[in-house]
C-alpha cells in the first residue's frame, strides 16, 4: 500500500514538472521548476513581467537577458509557454496531473495484524448467530410471556364478569329500596285520610 502511494506521488510529482507553465501566469517557484531556468533566469522573468506581460517569445528573447533561442527551444519542449504558445512550433508536454485518490481505508501495519483483523470485520459484516442454549432460553422465554399475557387476559376477564355482577346486584337492590320507598309513601298517603277523620270524630 505504501509502495502504491509513493508511486502516485512519483508520478504526481512528475506530471507537475512536465505541466505546461506560462510565463505570464507562473509564479517565480512554477518557473523554476522547469528544468533549465533556474531561480536567476526565473527572477529576470518575473521582474520583466512586473513592467508588462510578454506579448511572444520573440518579446520574450529581447527582453530577458541571457535567454537565446537555443534556450528558448529548450524551455518550450520542457512545457514554458507564452500567452499558452509554444516556441516555434514546439509542442509543449501536456499537463496529465490527475487527482490524487486517497483510499481511506485503514491498513494493519503487519501481515499478522491483518490476520488478525480479518476474523473482527467478518464477524462486524454479518451478525452473530445464536447458540443451540440461547434459542433454547429465547422460545422458553417467548412461552412463558405468551402464558403470562394469556392469564393476564383471562383474569381480567373475570374481574370484569365479577364487576359487572356486583353493579347488576347494587342496581337491583337499588331498585328493591326505591320500590319500598314507594309503597311506605303510598300507604302513608292512603292513611292520612283515614287518620284525619278518626281526629274529627
Amino acid at each position: 500500500m505504501i509502495k502504491k502511494l509513493l508511486a502516485i506521488c512519483l508520478s504526481l510529482f512528475a506530471a507537475m514538472a512536465f505541466a505546461a507553465v506560462d510565463v505570464n501566469k507562473a509564479s517565480q517557484a512554477d518557473l523554476d521548476s522547469v528544468k533549465g531556468i533556474g531561480p536567476a533566469i526565473a527572477g529576470k522573468i518575473t521582474a520583466e513581467r512586473a513592467k508588462g506581460n510578454f506579448k511572444d517569445w520573440a518579446d520574450f528573447i529581447e527582453r530577458v537577458k541571457g535567454v537565446g533561442e537555443g534556450n528558448a527551444a529548450k524551455f518550450s519542449a520542457e512545457g514554458l509557454t507564452v500567452n499558452g504558445a509554444t516556441f516555434n512550433g514546439v509542442a509543449a508536454k501536456p499537463a496529465v496531473a490527475q487527482p490524487v485518490k486517497k483510499d481511506l481505508t485503514p491498513m494493519p501495519a503487519t501481515k499478522v495484524e491483518a490476520k488478525a483483523a480479518a476474523p473482527v470485520a467478518a464477524a462486524a459484516a454479518k451478525p452473530a448467530e445464536m447458540s443451540a442454549a440461547d434459542k433454547k432460553a429465547a422460545a422458553a422465554k417467548e412461552k412463558a410471556d405468551k402464558k403470562a399475557a394469556a392469564e393476564k387476559e383471562k383474569a381480567d376477564k373475570k374481574a370484569a364478569k365479577a364487576a359487572a355482577a356486583e353493579e347488576a346486584k347494587k342496581a337491583k337492590a337499588d331498585k328493591a329500596a326505591a320500590a319500598k320507598d314507594a309503597k311506605a309513601t303510598k300507604d302513608s298517603k292512603a292513611a292520612a285520610p283515614a287518620a284525619s277523620a278518626a281526629a274529627k270524630k
